[in-house]
């Protein structure tokens, strides 16, 4: 049985630093070494799971194979790795409390006085370790939310020092610091680094190696300086210099060395270098692009950068494998009617409309759907996306006026997308969609069949709203079919139209699934199509 090493990723002088992407990206070098690597995320917030949080609070929210609505970061680690995540890779403070708390009330603590220490840290522990004891990985990277001083993350700080002295666990502590250039003064300063050390020694816990996040490049007498200051071997002072991509952050890590540095500490010896030459032609594709198309991105969170995280790297991974650039146009659902969608959509190759929850920007995803019918423009709806077009084609197609998803008007008279059977019952809001991986039958001879390869597919789900089989022949007569379905559940998956060069609508969410390594055939279909549209 493997023995894990452990390596915890923390953060200081400020947050949105890239713990995720350093975190990834040491992990993608010691895969790319031939070790076995995988990446959870502690969060210090007291949500159980970010499920029921406001994209303007949380960004997107992640779904892993097994259902576990998730923090984006995982993200990240998939899209790196290619290794899905699961459940155990995402810890909360709420998940943490909730735990301990049903643990107290089952009598499992003996009538003891439940405390922060012991209790809760070794609950913390206990998560953390319940994957490097599944035996499957070297190494298991732990990336810390939040700011080193945040009154929330001090417990998870605490449970790092405990498992730093604990007898036969290995553990190594990565601490990623800002070393900002100032104008006025015309330098680097290394003060905010110095004090985020120092704070992180103040609970007890010694960085093993710096990593500093910076906009020019680090200087030999500065890296001593931090070597000195913040009692690190000077070959542990690692610059992260701001990058064009995420997807160059592997590559300057390696170097930087950071994984060397890191299998010198741990005292491992690496059997090779690590191989990265699928990772350097994607990036060479995704920087060298041949053509380029226009596709907008049609939802009401479009102001949020990380609120359609998923889609946008999706769009880059189909981008470099049809050797185009996706020029991505972000498009408010609400600044869409009859007199301004021709205006907004005119100039798109193609159309992707979002995901989401609520009435707000209905209308807007409508009126744009309509137009990429009419216009012959090549169309993915993604959930809400695919719900919307259901209805649009329901309204203008089948002449059933005031057509709508109960979900926006429980009174319509034709209600062409219902709640879900199993989802009636419900008051809850958190975990109770259908979450995760399901299985999907593909009709043969259809364009998803065309675009996927394939009759058996399988999906991640978050939703609670399905198209009403009461329809389905009505839409079929008309030219919209299913293309996709669950036989089990006999919901339908997919739709899409005949008499249309490339438009599909999907129930499921295909952006979690996309890949450097593995891009998408939805996203890779349609910006194939898009390419096409436009010559």
């Amino acid at each position: 049985m493997i023995k894990p090493k452990y390596i915890f990723v923390t953060g200081g002088v400020s947050s949105s630093l890239g713990k995720g992407i350093i975190s990834a990206s040491l992990a993608k070098l010691l895969q790319a070494r031939g070790f076995s690597v995988t990446i959870q995320k502690l969060d210090p917030y007291i949500n159980v799971d970010p499920g029921t949080l406001n994209p303007y609070e949380h960004g997107e929210c992640y779904v892993t194979e097994d259902g576990a609505e998730t923090d984006l970061d995982l993200g990240h680690y998939e899209r790196f790795l290619n290794v899905p995540t699961s459940q155990a890779n995402n810890i909360t403070t709420g998940r943490i409390y909730q735990s301990v708390i049903e643990k107290e009330r089952r009598g499992d603590y003996l009538g003891q006085t439940v405390q922060v220490i012991p209790h809760i840290t070794d609950e913390i522990k206990y998560r953390i370790k319940l994957l490097g004891n599944t035996g499957k990985y070297d190494f298991v990277i732990t990336e810390i939310g939040g700011t080193v001083g945040d009154i929330e993350s001090l417990p998870y700080i605490e449970a790092v020092r405990q498992m730093k002295w604990e007898p036969g666990t290995s553990c190594l502590v990565i601490h990623l610091t800002l070393v900002p250039f100032l104008a006025a003064a015309g330098e680097l300063k290394t003060k905010p680094t110095q004090h985020s050390v120092k704070t992180l020694l103040e609970s007890g816990v010694q960085p093993d190696i710096i990593v500093c996040r910076t906009e020019r490049h680090l200087s030999q007498s500065l890296r001593e300086k931090i070597s000195l200051f913040c009692n690190v071997s000077p070959s542990s002072v690692i610059e992260s210099i701001d990058a064009e991509t995420i997807y160059e952050v592997p590559l300057l890590m390696r170097d930087e060395k950071l994984d060397q540095e890191v299998l010198r500490k741990l005292n491992i010896q690496a059997e090779k270098e690590p191989d990265l030459k699928s990772w350097e032609e994607f990036l060479f594709k995704f920087k060298h692009p041949s053509s380029e198309v226009n596709i907008g991105l049609v939802g009401k969170y479009i102001e949020l950068k990380d609120a359609y995280k998923s889609i946008v790297e999706s769009f880059i991974h189909a981008g470099a494998a049809n050797d185009c650039k996706v020029n991505i146009i972000r498009i408010h659902s609400e600044s869409i009617n009859d007199h301004t969608v021709d205006s907004r959509l005119k100039d798109l190759d193609g159309i992707l409309v979002a995901p989401g929850f609520g009435s707000r920007g209905i209308d807007g995803k409508i009126s744009a759907i309509r137009y990429a019918r009419e216009h012959k423009i090549p169309f993915l709806g993604i959930c809400l996306g695919m719900q919307c077009a259901v209805v649009e084609f329901a309204r203008n197609m089948l002449n059933m006026a005031g057509a709508h998803s109960t979900e926006m008007d429980k009174r319509t008279p034709y209600p062409v997308i219902d709640i879900m059977e199993a989802q009636k019952k419900i008051s809850g809001m958190g975990g109770t969609m259908r979450l995760g991986s399901y299985p999907c039958q593909i009709v043969k001879g259809t364009l998803t069949h065309t675009v996927y390869g394939k009759l058996q597919i399988t999906e991640r789900h978050r939703h609670r709203y399905e198209f009403n089989n009461k329809f389905l022949q009505d839409f079929e007569a008309k030219g919209m079919i299913a293309s996709g379905i669950n036989t089990k559940d006999g919901l339908v998956e997919i739709m899409e139209l005949r008499d249309h060069p490339w438009f599909i609508g999907i129930q499921f969410h295909p952006e979690y699934k996309s890949t450097v390594a593995c891009p998408h055939p939805l996203f890779v279909g349609l910006v194939r199509a898009s390419k096409e549209s436009r010559i």
